[in-house]
């Protein structure tokens, strides 16, 4: 994993840890239901956020060595990966 992204990752799994604990408390306390999807929502956003430093990694060094290889098997599995990718977010966009 490239070290810049491990970092910026790694801060954003803190940060989501403590929004999970957030909302943890909110549920218990029975806070304003609003209020608890507000904090859900934020929630995703920053999951977004992490896949997409996620999938910038991925393509930034595993994806582009696969490409670069000479053997055919690497770039085939290289455009799998891609389009899975490409697959499970337009998936999730259509819900």
């Amino acid at each position: 994993m490239r070290e810049d992204i491990k970092k910026r990752a790694l801060h954003r799994a803190k940060i989501l840890g403590g929004q999970l604990r957030g909302l943890e408390k909110m549920i218990e306390s029975e806070e304003y239901c609003m209020d608890i999807i507000t904090q859900s929502l934020a929630i995703q956003k920053s999951l977004g956020s992490l896949n997409k430093l996620l999938v910038e990694n991925h393509l930034t060094t595993h994806v582009s060595h696969m490409m670069h290889s000479s053997n055919k098997k690497d770039n085939e599995k290289a455009v799998e990966e891609m389009l899975k990718i490409f697959e499970i977010t337009q998936n999730r966009q259509s819900k």
